[in-house]
């Protein structure tokens, strides 16, 4: 009779056996859940503000403006012949709030959500997922936002003239998929580690800021291979910046969308290869983390 019983189980839960551990078939089981938080996460996020979802909008316009007036205007920084710094800022700022939005989204996955954890089981690594997807829907929105300046400079003014899409268009879906990688990886391991060591929560935006400037976002990538070249920079900070994983990713956007930036399949790959070892390392500390957290939270 007890085995007739035990048969009849639809869903065992059980502690995981692998450090990695990414059952697509569960988190396909928990499906309609995945979508209702990404649903919440679209919804909730301007709720009960006046401007609502124009600050989707007004975010990265904004900042290219201030980049545009700071960095182009005031210290000269030069973005190419015929490429209007306006549109090189918005391309490099867009590229950059999908991974910094889904870094900071996930990286407090436990804090934010002991609650739900402590009460019901479903597989954890839907929260952080439900982040990178709801915040895909923000870029979705932006990139729309640069599309509309694209095509003002391109066909409207003269200033673009040196400015083109390139058949590296192709690569655009691989180019998102590094971001999301890098920054569901590193908002899982510091969500892990911050269960434990509360003050990593308060370093996360400000390192993702310093971040931002040490990943090419207001600035070509030549500019520092120049300086480096010419001693102005260390040249292992000048490597460091290069061989930044965003820098890639940044460089490689502009070269898609304005024709301009340094890009190569090296490079290409390399930033691939470390997206996914980093995704894997968070995703091993996130179930390692997942079995106990609930006692140290």
């Amino acid at each position: 009779m007890n085995k007739n019983v035990t048969d009849e189980w639809l869903y065992t839960i059980s502690p995981k056996k692998s450090a990695i551990n990414l059952n697509f078939k569960e988190i396909w089981y928990y499906r309609d859940l995945l979508l209702l938080f990404v649903k919440r996460d679209v919804i909730t996020l301007y709720k009960q503000t006046i401007l609502g979802p124009l600050w989707y909008f007004i975010q990265p316009l904004f900042t290219s403006v201030i980049f545009t007036l700071v960095f182009n205007n005031i210290a000269d920084i030069k973005t190419g012949e015929g490429v209007p710094p306006f549109l090189f800022n918005l391309a490099g700022i867009s590229a950059w709030n999908y991974f910094s939005a889904c870094l900071n989204g996930t990286s407090d996955t436990f804090k934010q959500n002991q609650g739900i954890f402590g009460k019901v089981y479903f597989p954890r690594v839907i929260m952080p997922m439900s982040t990178v997807l709801s915040n895909l829907i923000k870029f979705g929105i932006q990139l729309l936002v640069f599309v509309c300046f694209y095509i003002y400079f391109v066909f409207f003014t003269d200033s673009a003239y040196n400015t083109g899409l390139t058949i590296g268009i192709i690569w655009l879906p691989l180019v998102v998929l590094i971001m999301a990688l890098l920054g569901l990886g590193l908002g899982m391991a510091i969500s892990s580690m911050t269960t434990k060591y509360r003050d990593l929560s308060f370093l996360v935006g400000f390192g993702v800021q310093l971040l931002m400037y040490g990943s090419a976002v207001m600035y070509p990538i030549s500019l520092i291979q120049e300086k480096a070249a010419t001693g102005i920079l260390p040249v292992w900070v000048g490597n460091l910046i290069e061989y930044n994983p965003m820098t890639t990713v940044i460089e490689l956007f502009r070269h898609i969308t304005l024709g301009v930036g340094d890009f190569s399949i090296f490079k290409l790959l390399y930033a691939l290869i470390i997206s996914v070892i980093i995704f894997l390392i968070g995703l091993i500390i996130f179930n390692r983390t997942e079995k106990q957290f609930i006692d140290t939270v």
